[in-house]
């Protein structure tokens, strides 16, 4: 696209400013109101970033989400505490910790990916694939701006 902005440029800028400022805020109420109410969304993404498919060392997901080293380890604490991670010591090497999912973590995990499958159904319900796939250009657009800012600020892109 060009700078010039279209007919439709302030309605869907508008429209972006809406999703930004509330879909975290959905999704916390959506988690408030789950069986899962004992867990905040920041809770939620270092559950996230840990992943049901491989096990990560605290300093992994403090860089993923961007924590310092203390307050991950009083995450982690809380997230033990309530039964959802788990502090795995290395055969290998005892010194070594890795964090994994509970059961309980990984069925929270699979409703927390089940909430981002169902916002991404939403918003392409009803669209031809040739829709589809100028959504899917405009998305990779708006993840490539995202992560050159990051770049720019010295900031890693883990995700």
């Amino acid at each position: 696209m060009n700078d010039t902005p279209t007919p439709y440029f302030e309605e869907l800028n508008d429209e972006l400013v809406v999703v930004f400022n509330n879909v975290m805020w959905i999704e916390e109420a959506a988690l408030k109101q789950s069986y899962f109410s004992d867990i905040t969304l920041k809770d939620m993404h270092t559950i996230d970033a840990i992943s049901m498919y491989s096990e990560k060392s605290a300093s992994q997901v403090a860089k993923m989400i961007h924590l310092t080293p203390s307050a991950m380890t009083t995450a982690i604490d809380r997230l033990v505490d309530k039964g959802y991670i788990e502090r795995r010591r290395s055969d290998k090497d005892r010194r070594v910790v890795r964090l994994g999912l509970t059961h309980k973590g990984r069925v929270v995990y699979r409703a927390h990916q089940e909430f981002h499958r169902d916002l991404t159904h939403n918003l392409l319900k009803d669209m031809p694939g040739s829709e589809v796939e100028t959504v899917r250009r405009a998305i990779h657009n708006l993840v490539s701006y995202l992560r050159n800012v990051r770049n720019i600020k010295g900031e890693p892109w883990n995700i």
